[in-house]
């Protein structure tokens, strides 16, 4: 198997997908994989930072149970289907009986004869497939098929199979004649009216859906298709809260559904088939807590409930679902979603990449500019999260301010990627120019970036042309999608202002508005030379322009579902034609500012791997004589300590306990069914223990974990040891130097001694580090006996994906950059004239011990220097000055006077960068001391 993605398209559209892309974490590679790629789903790896993570893969079990069933059902012929049934497979399947343009793609197919198969196949055929319901009286299945799958091929073979069957089966009780389509909104709706049979224009003609024989059949079919819009209904409490004089109550269901359902209001057992289907969705109660929009939550209940009301009047025999992203607010947080559990056919966006359905979406992977600092990932791969960029775009601007430098830059880079296309697009005579399209966080920057165009502010004449450039109005759209009824001809009123111009309602504004956006790309409709498409939010559902080239995301996107709803826009092809191999030719979608990265996508054709290689790290033999180093590999320090402890009180710094930095009280619950209960509340409060805590218990407590680090170097009696840790303990703890804040736990002796036995560790350290100052006559370094001495030329090589800088004075042939504070020290080493030497600590197996609340840790210093004059400088960068960075420093100075006292290693010393300006005064310092100890000191022997 070859690694790495040279092409993705490699899965004919007509056959069952034969191999796939699977990412191997191990390698970070992504190798072809022979077989059909698992049904399943990508969803982002929690905390993940990584630029090449693809997520997390959450299997479709259901699906995964399903496929191999209907595939050997397929193969055996359909068994146990009726003959109207077995006409319409065959029909299908012929592809005699259709030219190559009209061909079904695997995909349709499989997700119809999935349908067919949970209905029609031998009830022991489907033992063990239960498929779960959403909570309501009707049962719904769902097909979960990607951008360019042939949904709307498959809703006329649904309409189709059920119609022909009950014509030729009247009693058959699996089959209804009646059929009520739902569409997210009024573009959608108006495409569906394809699905109607007795419209002139219909897929049924059109792909040959139906044979010659029973097509006259199907007109006995009733198929009702309107918007979900027309499912609205008021409850009592909302009708209480008009205004209006007309206080009739809420309507029954048998009038509400005479009103929605119209010419099959006398009809029972509906097929219900909902478009864009992950609108619609029963409310979790845990949704309200999640702070989920009112308006998708509003959506939901009415859509949904419209069909309860339906389906309590006259009966659904089933509702089947259509989505590419058939995924609900699982109510655990705002930005998570769970995909519907009645799901029971997949293909999804990585599917149809790799058979060439949608275009291959391509995002920026790197810049020679400076990466994120965060992430490391180019500032365009996600734009919007770039501080500067966010808090720009979050205030209310004035249409006429400057759009952010990097948002203005990365205009330039796609806009001149869009009119190159142009070009070319021109040279090949097409009609219609290519569209870049911009998602906006808010109505403010769309537009700011539409007055950066029609201004010139961005130098690219060619998409300054106002008349060629769409700003979406969202309000105004999202009303004019929410009408039933599109207008055919728009009237214009005569307007008697000055300019003597026409004049639209609002009304018709918005229904122009609909339109250019519905027509975008297509010859001679009013989008047809729209290149300049701005809008705020996802445009909207449906909006399948061919043209898209170019997307602009410069909104948050906190999940991979939005990142997919985005790019899937632009997703479209333009052309249909298979190679001599069977497979289509790629089309490419060029992608800033949309973290899409948990898919697959190809880099620049000219040519670059699909993700950064990765760069080689290691040791290089040529240098090892000039420039590897070596340090003392010490396990522990131990001490040699005066026989009369000493605790000086005088100099010890006070020991500061906050008292809400301490759990005192918690509160408990049982859970039930995975959830607290929170009406049987316990609590524990430590208060009513703290009677127990006696002030001779706590001195000695604290004396006894002190003497644990101290007794194994203590050269006197054990017994004596113990006596001096309780005298000096007791006087710590009685010399006012621990401050409690509230003062009220220090004046409250119960809570005093109750804050002292909860922050027993910081008490142990804090003593034990002021007795080992004071009392320590030696320090001494217990060197790992296996290998006593470690080196640069022990690293074995390793390989990183990080940022990466050649070096000219380190035995290490890269340094790997974790900060830009690291790459600006890496710049002057490099540079510094008293450095002979360094080496970044980095896999090089260079650690120094220290203890913090008790326990023990292990810190890696950030640089190892030797220097001209022929000392040694261990070098940490960004020093921070809490209490646990506190105690790292103090454990390097510790192992470095340890090293010094051995005196076999050279003169060593310890600084810490606070600035990254202060390196080349850092090391001054250093040379300085370590000149001035080598000429007063006499070195011992190893």
């Amino acid at each position: 198997m070859a690694e790495g993605i040279t092409h993705l398209i490699i899965n004919s559209p007509y056959k069952e997908p034969a191999k796939f892309w699977r990412y191997k974490r191990e390698t970070k590679q992504f190798t072809l994989e022979q077989g059909r790629r698992p049904a399943g789903y990508v969803m982002a790896t929690p905390g993940s930072r990584s630029f090449d993570d693809p997520g997390i893969f959450v299997e479709i079990e259901l699906v995964n149970r399903i496929r191999p069933r209907v595939k050997a059902w397929r193969e055996a012929g359909y068994p146990g289907v009726t003959g109207t049934t077995k006409h319409l497979l065959g029909h299908w399947n012929d592809k005699q009986q259709r030219d190559e343009s009209h061909q079904f793609f695997f995909c349709t197919l499989e997700a119809i004869e999935t349908l067919i198969w949970l209905c029609e196949s031998a009830e022991s055929e489907r033992t063990g497939i239960e498929i779960p319901g959403d909570g309501g009286a009707f049962a719904r299945l769902c097909c979960k098929l990607a951008t360019g799958g042939g949904k709307t091929t498959v809703m006329a073979m649904l309409i189709a199979w059920h119609i022909l069957n009950k014509a030729a089966y009247p009693q058959d009780a699996r089959f209804t004649k009646n059929v009520f389509v739902i569409a997210p909104g009024l573009t959608v709706k108006s495409r569906l009216q394809v699905l109607d049979p007795l419209r002139a224009e219909n897929y049924y003609d059109e792909f040959n859906i139906v044979p010659d024989t029973l097509r006259e059949m199907l007109r006995q079919g009733r198929v009702l298709i309107h918007n979900w819009h027309v499912l609205n209904w008021e409850t009592d409490t909302q009708i209480k809260k008009r205004r209006s004089v007309d206080k009739r109550g809420a309507k029954s269901d048998e009038a509400y559904v005479r009103e929605v359902l119209g010419p099959l209001a006398n009809a029972t057992n509906i097929l219900v088939i909902n478009d864009e289907a992950h609108h619609a969705w029963r409310v979790n109660p845990e949704s309200k807590k999640a702070k989920i929009d009112r308006q998708l939550i509003e959506e939901a209940t009415k859509w949904v409930g419209g069909l309860d009301r339906i389906d309590r009047a006259r009966k659904i025999l089933c509702c089947y679902d259509f989505s590419a992203t058939p995924f609900a607010p699982s109510g655990k947080q705002s930005t998570e979603e769970a995909l519907f559990p009645w799901v029971v056919s997949d293909f999804g966006l990585n599917d149809a990449i790799e058979s060439g359905l949608v275009k291959t979406p391509r995002i920026v992977v790197r810049d020679d500019a400076l990466p994120d600092a965060r992430t490391y990932k180019s500032k365009l791969y996600h734009i919007y999260m770039d501080p500067d960029v966010r808090d720009d775009l979050n205030r209310p601007a004035q249409e006429s301010e400057s759009l952010p430098d990097l948002v203005t830059n990365a205009y330039y880079l796609l806009g001149k990627d869009w009119l190159e296309t142009k070009t070319r697009w021109e040279k090949e005579k097409s009609k219609i120019p290519p569209v870049m399209i911009t998602v906006a966080n808010r109505t403010e920057t769309a537009a700011r970036i539409k007055n950066a165009f029609d201004k010139g502010k961005i130098l690219i004449e060619e998409l300054s042309d106002a008349s060629k450039t769409l700003h979406i109005d969202s309000k105004v759209l999202s009303e004019a999608e929410s009408r039933d009824e599109e207008e055919e001809n728009i009237p214009v009123e005569e307007n008697n202002g000055e300019d003597g111009a026409a004049k639209l309602t609002k009304k018709q504004q918005a229904e122009l508005l609909r339109k250019m956006v519905d027509t975008v790309g297509r010859v001679g409709q009013p989008g047809e030379q729209i290149q300049n498409v701005i809008s705020v939010g996802m445009l909207s559902e449906g909006w399948d322009a061919k043209t898209v080239t170019h997307i602009m995301g410069l909104r948050a996107f906190s999940s991979q579902l939005l990142c997919e709803q985005v790019i899937g826009r632009g997703l479209r092809r333009t052309s249909y034609e298979t190679g001599e191999d069977d497979l289509f030719q790629p089309e490419y979608v060029n992608v800033f500012g949309v973290p899409f990265s948990f898919l697959p996508h190809e880099g620049d054709e000219r040519p670059r791997p699909p993700t950064p290689p990765k760069t080689r790290i290691e040791a290089l033999k040529d240098r090892e004589a000039e420039f590897a180093i070596s340090w003392p590999n010490i396990i522990r320090i131990d001490r040699a300590y005066k026989r009369k402890l000493v605790l000086d009180l005088e100099t010890i710094e006070p020991l500061r306990l906050n008292a809400a930095d301490t759990t005192q009280l918690a509160e408990l619950a049982p859970v039930v069914s995975g959830q607290p209960d929170f009406s049987k509340i316990s609590e524990i409060d430590l208060q009513r223990l703290a009677e127990r805590f006696r002030m001779q218990k706590i001195v000695f407590e604290a004396a006894r974990d002190i003497y644990d680090r101290i007794s194994p170097s203590w050269q006197g009696g054990k017994e004596d040891l113990l006596a001096q840790l309780i005298r000096l303990v007791e006087s710590f703890i009685a010399s006012g130097k621990i401050d409690i804040d509230p003062p009220l736990f220090y004046q409250d002796d119960l809570k005093r001694r109750l804050m002292l036995t909860l922050n027993m560790s910081k008490i142990v350290q804090h003593v034990f580090s002021k007795i080992v100052q004071d009392s320590s006559e030696a320090l001494v370094p217990v060197f790992n006996q296996n290998k006593p001495i470690r080196s640069t030329s022990e690293m074995l090589p390793w390989y990183s994906g990080r940022p990466c800088e050649p070096t000219r004075k380190s035995h290490i042939n890269f340094v790997v950059l974790d900060s830009t504070w690291e790459s600006s020290d890496a710049f002057h080493l490099e540079r510094n004239e008293q450095v002979q030497s360094w080496v970044k600590n980095d896999h090089l197996g260079f650690d120094i011990i220290y203890i913090f609340k008790g326990v023990v840790h292990k810190y890696w210093p950030d640089f190892l220097i030797r220097l001209q004059s022929g000392g040694h400088l261990v070098l940490e960068v960004k020093g921070e000055n809490d209490a646990q960075a506190k105690a790292k420093y103090a454990a390097l100075e510790e192992w470095v006077q340890a090293v010094n006292q051995h005196g076999g290693f050279g003169t060593w010393k310890s600084t810490i960068s606070i600035s990254t300006t202060d390196i080349g005064e850092q090391i001054g310092k250093a040379v300085g001391a370590t000149n001035s100890s080598t000429s007063s000191s006499t070195s011992s022997p190893s």
